[in-house]
């Protein structure tokens, strides 16, 4: 199954409560699967937005809308109080929740803020990952490691179903890490190629250690809607200059802006590549004109994928 969402953190947490409940109306009127919301501490100069709080928001105000809180900085905070909101979230939206993580690391100074040595960063995500998944059973944790100690830890009552744990990057340490502890991947600024080469490498380390392999696989990508290509491109481009601080040219090539055909026809090889679940950071005039033309990126690329 296909599916189709529109990332709202600049927006679920900054609107007032008409115009949130708006917002989320407006989503599941066009026939879109999801809302994503972001997580960072403080980013590039304080910027930052809390995906446990936002993700809150957003099933608190829709009925039937998933959340996918990607990428959220796990390595930055406690696995026990992590597992604890989780739990939180899931007893507000039973069923309603992805939970994207990453080591982070693209601001050092976020990292170290928040108490973290950057050069490990990678370890401790990898034993929050197995604090979480032990936690996640409902059962009674005991853990020693390099990072956290728990001394009869417990989390009750567990996420029901269970939460799904994806992981975001795609280097050789997101490969093993989503083949060892995660249930599925997610991609942001990646080829379609990469994408296709990643997927392949994730099954054959999870065949390699005896581990059944991931079947979600999804990409978070930002793309310029409108119309007009040349308005589309504009205001993508200021909007991603203004969060990442960096030329547009740098993320152009995976960063499509045009007519919602021209975006599916960017996404559709991705769907070849094996990936099932898009979210669209959308950049547009207006957010209504966002959510608008992403829920048109959906419909041509299900019709695109089935031929």
């Amino acid at each position: 199954m296909l599916t189709v969402g529109v990332n709202v953190h600049e927006n679920i947490l900054s609107f007032g409560h008409e115009e949130r409940s708006a917002l989320l109306q407006r989503v599941s009127a066009g026939g879109l699967d999801h809302v994503c919301v972001a997580d960072h501490v403080s980013f590039h100069g304080g910027a930052g937005f809390d995906g446990m709080v936002a993700a809150a928001a957003a099933l608190a105000g829709a009925d039937k809308l998933s959340v996918l809180i990607g990428i959220y900085q796990l390595a930055l905070r406690h696995p026990m109080t992590v597992a604890r909101q989780l739990s939180s979230l899931a007893q507000i939206g039973p069923g309603r929740i992805v939970f994207g993580v990453g080591a982070g690391g693209d601001d050092r100074s976020e990292v170290s803020n928040c108490g973290v040595d950057p050069a490990t960063r990678g370890r401790r995500l990898n034993e929050s990952l197995g604090i979480l998944n032990a936690l996640f059973t409902g059962n009674v944790v005991d853990h020693d490691g390099e990072f956290f100690r728990l001394d009869r830890a417990q989390i009750l009552p567990e996420p029901t179903p269970r939460i799904p744990i994806v992981i975001g990057g795609s280097s050789p340490a997101a490969v093993r890490r989503t083949a060892a502890s995660g249930d599925g991947w997610l991609a942001i600024f990646c080829s379609a190629r990469r994408f296709t080469a990643t997927v392949t490498d994730i099954k054959a380390e999870a065949d390699r250690i005896g581990r059944d392999a991931p079947d979600w696989y999804g990409l978070n990508v930002w793309c310029g809607l409108d119309d007009d290509p040349g308005a589309a491109r504009a205001v993508l481009a200021d909007r991603m200059e203004s969060l990442y601080r960096l030329p547009f040219e740098k993320f152009s090539r995976l960063a499509p802006a045009g007519t919602p055909d021209d975006v599916a026809n960017f996404l559709l090889p991705y769907v070849e590549a094996g990936c099932r679940h898009f979210t669209l950071v959308a950049a547009a005039t207006s957010w209504q004109r966002g959510i608008d033309h992403a829920a048109e990126v959906k419909s041509r690329l299900v019709k695109l994928s089935h031929g």
